[in-house]
């Protein structure tokens, strides 16, 4: 049997949030091909508490619970003693923000793990010494790191040859080129007086390539520069 492009691990203190976005759409469908595999870890599982606490008060006095970093190392052990990881990545808020460069990269990459962050944060010696890899979906703070960790596994997974039917579509997709994707339309070409652009209907391909860009380029100026400033 064909080995599948990529392994992810997910270590959470909630798994049966992440049921329900790898039991549909693409995601589902790479798994039935063979193309990925996912597994939940439970970090209670790996609790040494007869109440399979994983937090505890932070030294300092400051407000909330915090990781422990006893568990977290054992469920980390346990997945490294099997195989070797590419990354072993944190999901945290105050990160680099993910971006569809590091999306690209990863899904070139075999083994993966996640731990997916929770309560007020994580002991900081798991981010010193036992992770490789932070990141963050965005300058806001979310309950736990769950849905982080579905985003960044769609991410990869949908770039896997074989995953969507048409690979060329997620190649030209938003920020692929640091561009935002140009406006896309379906029949039918008049709708209500409101009308699809002619060139698109013109059938010469190096002009629909060329006004393609053109209009991504206008998007990106428009609702991204930061993009364009990337590029310089």
């Amino acid at each position: 049997m064909k080995r599948p492009s990529v392994r992810i691990d997910i270590i959470t203190v909630l798994p049966e949030l992440l049921n329900g976005p790898f039991s549909h759409s693409i995601v589902k469908r790479a798994i039935d091909k063979g193309l990925a595999e996912i597994y939940l870890h439970n970090l209670r599982d790996f609790s040494t508490d007869k109440h399979r606490s994983v937090d505890d008060y932070p030294y300092g006095g400051e407000p909330g619970m915090v990781m422990g970093i006893e568990p977290i190392e054992r469920a980390i052990q346990s997945l490294t003693s099997e195989r070797s990881y590419d990354e072993i990545i944190f999901t945290t808020p105050d990160a680099p923000t993910y971006n569809q460069k590091t999306a690209n990269r990863l899904s070139t990459l075999e083994n993966i793990i996640i731990l997916c962050g929770h309560y007020k944060g994580v002991d900081q010696r798991v981010r010193d010494h036992l992770v490789t890899m932070e990141l963050s979906i965005g300058d806001y703070v979310l309950s736990g790191g769950e849905i982080a960790a579905a985003v960044i596994t769609d991410s990869i997974i949908r770039l896997l040859p074989g995953a969507i039917s048409d690979t060329v579509s997620a190649l030209s997709d938003s920020y692929q080129d640091n561009l935002l994707s140009p406006p896309v339309y379906t029949r039918p070409a008049n709708f209500k007086g409101w009308k699809v652009p002619e060139i698109l209907l013109s059938g010469h391909a190096a002009k629909i390539d060329e006004w393609k860009h053109r209009k991504a380029l206008e998007k990106t100026k428009k609702l991204r520069p930061d993009l364009l400033e990337d590029e310089k």
